[in-house]
C-alpha cells in the first residue's frame, strides 16, 4: 500500500500542469440525458416516465469502477448490501431487504438475468466485469406494468456495448490487492455487412480475508475468529451481430473455485467451493418506423444456468453435535446442484395514428424449468447422521425423493398495453396496464399512471403510481426435506403500491437538480412462519407488510469546463405494517459525492466518498444498530500523448474505514459481515 500511495503522489501533481479544453468533461461523461426501459422507446430522462439514472461507459470509466456494484453503489437511493452466505451483492432499493434481494429485476439488454431457484440474479454470482458495458439504466420503484415479475422495488437494465461502441480494439490487464488479475479483449468493427462486437476476460482473485470473530457454529467447535472464503477464477465472454433491425447476441459467465464467504450456513467453511454458469442467447428485430405510424419489434432469448457446489459446503464445523449421541466428524456436509432453462419470446407494437397518442402493444410467453437437481450430504432430513458423520459417509440423494427439491416447471403468458397522451404540450400522460397468467399460481394485474409537466424550458414535475409483483420463487413454493424451512405451493406473490412525486431543474447549462418523494405500501410479504406440527421448524407464507417512505436528492455541477461535482442524498424511513417500528438493515441515509477534475487533456483524477448510515435491526433482534461507515475512492487515469495507451491506478477505501453489512437476525454472524477493507489496482488499456 505504501507504493501505491508513493506512486499516487507522484502521478498528482502531473496532472495539474495545465487546463483542458471544454470539451473534456463533456466527453468524458456521453449520453446520460436519454432512457429507453421507463417506457420502452429512447426518450430525455427528464421527461419519461419514472424516477430513472442512467450510468455510461464514461461514467464509469471515469470513476475508475472494475465492477458493477462499485457503479450502482452511485445512484440515489439504491445500496449494494453483502450476504453472508457467498457474499452474493444485495441490491436494496428504497429500503426493500431481503436475504437474497430477489425484489430487483436485473436485465441484461432487456432480457431477464433471473434465476429460478431463489428468484434473484443467482446466488454464486461473484463480480460483474464493466469493460464491455455500454451503459447501465436504473428505474428506482415499479416496473411490473412493463417488465412483469420481481420489477418490484427496481430495475437495472445492464446495456452491452456494440460495434458503435467499440470501434477497433482494445487489450486491457489489471492487477492489484487480494491477488486480483484481470485481462481483456473488446473488438468492434465489421465482418462484410454484419456489425461485429466481441468481448473476452479471464481473471481471478483470492478475495479479501476479513477476519469474522463469531459465526453460528457452536462455540467448542468454531472456527471463529477466522477470514472469509472469498476467491474466484472468472470467465466472461459476448458476442453480438448487427444487421439493419436485427441483433443476435451470444453471452457466457462461469464463475468458479467461489468461497462460501462467511458459510453457507454462517458457519466459516474454508473448503467449501461453488461453481456457477450462464449461458445466454437472444435474437432481436426492432423497427420504430415500419410506416408513418406503425412500429413494431420482437425478441427471442434462451438462458442455460448451472449452480453447483464444486467442493461440497461444511455447514458445520467438525465435532458439531446435534442432540444426543448425534456428534458430527467432519462436520455437516452438503452438496445441492440445480440446473435451469429459461425460453422467452415476446412482441410489441406501436401506433402513433391517433392525435397526441402513442399506443404500445405487446404480448409474451415464458418457458421456464429447473429440470434437474441433484444433492449429497451426510445427513438425514431430521440432521440426524448418516453413519459417523463422516466425509465418507457423503451419500448421493439425486436419485430419491429426500433431496431438497425435485424438478419444477412454469409457464408464464402476458399482455400489456401503454399509451402516451401528449394532451397539452407541455403534459404529457402515460398509462399502462400489464396482465400476467403464472401456471403455479394464477394471475396478477398491474398499472401504472405517469403525469409529466414541462413547466417550464429548465423545470419538469412527475406525478407517478404504479403497482408491481414479485413471484415466488421455486425453493419458496417447493421446498421440501429442509428441517429449517419448507415450501408452500400455495404462496401467491408479494404486491407493492408506490406513489411518486418528482423535480429536475436546470437553472444553467452548468447546473442540474432533482428531487423524488415516494411512498409505497409492500403487503403478502414472502416469509417463514413458525409451524408447531414438527419439521420443518417454519413453513413460507404470505404473511405482513412493510410501509415505506423517503426522498432522494441529486446535483451535478459543472463548476468549470475541467471540473465536475455530483452526489446524492437519499432518505428512507421502512416501518413493519403491524408493529410500526423500523423493518431493519437497509440504510436510512445515504450519501454520495463524486468530484472529477480533467487537470490536464487526456488526464483525469476522481474521488468518490460514500456515506451509510442509519441501519436499524427488526423486531426482536437486540444488538445494536449496524455501525455507519464512510468510505473515500481514488481513481487517477491518464493517456500519454498519442500512443493509443491507458494508464489507471484505482485505490478502494483508502482509510480503511471499519465497513460492514448487517446478518440477518439470529443468522449467527453476530458482528456483522465486513466488506470493502482497502485495496488498489493497477490497470493498462491499449487501443489499436
Amino acid at each position: 500500500m505504501r507504493g501505491t500511495l508513493a506512486l499516487l503522489v507522484l502521478v498528482l501533481p502531473s496532472l495539474a500542469l495545465a487546463q483542458t479544453d471544454e470539451d473534456e468533461l463533456a466527453l468524458a461523461y456521453g449520453d446520460q440525458r436519454s432512457v429507453s426501459i421507463a417506457a420502452g422507446t429512447r426518450q430525455p430522462l427528464r421527461q419519461a416516465p419514472a424516477v430513472a439514472s442512467v450510468i455510461t461507459a464514461e461514467a464509469i470509466q471515469a470513476m475508475g469502477a472494475v465492477d458493477l456494484d462499485e457503479v450502482l453503489e452511485s445512484v440515489a437511493g439504491l445500496h449494494v448490501g453483502r450476504a453472508a452466505n457467498q457474499y452474493m451483492p444485495l441490491y436494496i432499493f428504497r429500503g426493500i431487504y431481503s436475504q437474497f434481494g430477489p425484489q430487483t429485476l436485473v436485465l441484461q439488454n432487456g432480457v431477464p438475468m433471473t434465476t429460478l431457484f431463489v428468484g434473484n440474479k443467482g446466488n454464486v454470482w461473484a463480480g460483474y466485469p464493466v469493460e464491455h458495458i455500454a451503459r447501465i439504466e436504473v428505474i428506482r420503484g415499479p416496473g411490473s406494468a412493463l417488465y412483469g415479475a420481481d420489477a418490484f422495488a427496481g430495475v437495472i437494465n445492464i446495456v452491452t456495448k456494440s460495434a458503435a461502441d467499440t470501434p477497433g480494439t482494445r487489450v486491457g490487464l489489471r492487477g492489484g490487492s487480494f491477488g486480483s488479475g484481470d485481462g481483456w479483449v473488446l473488438h468492434g468493427g465489421k465482418l462484410g455487412s454484419l456489425d461485429v462486437s466481441a468481448y473476452l476476460r479471464a481473471g481471478h482473485t483470492d478475495g479479501a480475508r476479513s477476519i469474522i470473530d463469531k459465526d453460528a457454529a457452536q462455540p467448542a467447535v468454531t472456527r471463529a475468529p477466522g477470514p472469509l472464503n472469498l476467491g474466484y477464477d472468472a470467465v466472461d465472454g459476448n458476442l453480438e451481430l448487427g444487421y439493419g433491425a436485427w441483433r443476435a447476441r451470444l453471452g457466457y459467465k462461469l464463475r468458479s473455485n467461489v468461497g462460501t464467504a462467511a458459510g453457507v450456513a454462517s458457519a466459516l467453511d474454508p473448503t467449501g467451493k461453488s461453481r456457477s454458469e450462464r449461458t445466454h442467447a437472444d435474437l432481436s428485430w426492432t423497427e420504430p418506423k415500419l410506416s408513418a405510424d406503425w412500429g413494431a419489434g420482437f425478441q427471442a432469448s434462451w438462458l442455460r444456468y448451472v449452480d453447483t457446489a464444486s467442493v461440497n459446503y461444511v455447514l458445520l464445523p467438525a465435532g458439531t453435535t446435534l442432540g444426543p449421541g448425534n456428534v458430527f466428524t467432519d462436520g455437516l456436509i452438503g452438496g445441492p446442484n440445480k440446473w435451469e432453462r429459461q425460453l422467452r419470446v415476446s412482441g410489441f407494437a406501436t401506433y402513433s395514428g391517433f392525435s397526441g397518442h402513442s399506443l404500445r402493444v405487446g404480448l409474451g410467453h415464458d418457458d421456464l424449468d429447473l429440470y434437474a437437481t441433484t444433492e449429497y450430504k451426510n445427513f438425514n432430513p431430521n440432521y440426524s447422521r448418516i453413519g459417523m458423520g463422516s466425509i465418507g459417509d457423503v451419500t448421493d440423494f439425486s436419485d430419491t425423493t429426500l433431496k431438497f427439491m425435485l424438478p419444477q416447471q412454469r409457464q408464464v403468458s402476458y399482455g400489456y398495453v401503454q399509451d402516451e397522451w401528449r394532451f397539452q404540450p407541455d403534459w404529457v400522460l402515460t398509462a399502462g396496464l400489464r396482465h400476467d397468467r403464472y401456471s403455479d399460481f394464477g394471475t396478477t394485474t398491474n398499472p401504472r399512471l405517469a403525469l409529466v409537466w414541462s413547466a417550464a424550458y429548465d423545470l419538469t414535475a412527475k406525478l407517478l403510481y404504479g403497482q408491481a409483483f414479485r413471484a415466488p420463487s421455486f425453493t419458496e413454493q417447493y421446498s421440501i426435506n429442509n428441517p429449517v424451512v419448507g415450501g408452500n405451493p400455495n404462496v401467491k406473490p408479494e404486491t407493492i403500491r408506490t406513489a411518486e412525486a418528482a423535480l429536475a431543474w436546470t437553472p444553467a447549462d452548468s447546473l442540474q437538480a432533482s428531487l423524488s418523494l415516494f411512498r409505497y405500501e409492500m403487503r403478502s410479504i414472502i416469509r417463514g412462519a413458525p409451524n408447531a406440527a414438527a419439521p420443518p421448524s417454519s413453513l413460507i407464507q404470505n404473511r405482513g407488510g412493510q410501509d415505506g417512505q423517503g426522498a432522494e436528492l441529486e446535483i451535478v455541477w459543472d463548476a468549470s469546463s475541467s471540473l465536475r461535482i455530483s452526489g446524492n442524498y437519499a432518505f428512507q424511513r421502512s416501518v413493519d405494517e403491524v408493529t410500526r417500528l423500523d423493518a431493519g438493515y437497509a440504510p436510512r441515509h445515504h450519501a454520495y459525492l463524486q468530484a472529477d477534475w480533467a487537470a490536464v487533456r487526456g488526464a483525469t483524477l476522481s474521488a468518490q466518498l460514500n456515506h451509510v448510515a442509519g441501519r436499524q435491526r427488526p423486531v426482536g433482534d437486540a444488538r445494536p444498530p449496524v455501525k455507519d461507515y464512510t468510505t473515500l475512492d481514488l481513481s487517477a487515469r491518464t493517456r500519454p500523448g498519442n500512443s493509443g495507451w491507458e494508464l489507471s491506478l484505482m485505490l478502494r477505501n483508502l482509510f480503511n474505514a471499519d465497513a460492514r453489512e448487517p446478518s440477518l437476525a439470529g443468522g449467527g454472524i453476530v458482528n456483522d459481515l465486513p466488506v470493502y477493507p482497502r485495496a488498489a489496482y493497477v490497470q493498462a488499456v491499449v487501443r489499436y
